[in-house]
């Protein structure tokens, strides 16, 4: 079983991991900054706007394979 699984592998995963999801966070939080007169949360859920929600999935999106090609060298 030792031979099956090498836990610096999984433990090189998990740090990754982290790392990937908290500059995504990051990056979220700089596009909240820099919308200040828009509230996001209220367009996508009180007013139901799609456009925006479609403007975010694209933006998370294009960070999230920005990062996970940085993250795989």
């Amino acid at each position: 079983m030792e031979d099956l699984i090498q836990w610096k592998f999984v433990l090189n995963a998990v740090l990754f991991s982290a790392v990937g999801v908290g500059f995504f966070a990051l990056c979220f939080g700089i596009l909240e900054f820099f919308t200040p007169k828009v509230d996001l949360w209220q367009e996508l859920t009180e007013k139901q706007n799609i456009a925006l929600a479609v403007f975010l999935g694209a933006v998370m999106l294009g960070i999230a394979i920005i990062i996970g090609a940085a993250v795989h060298g």
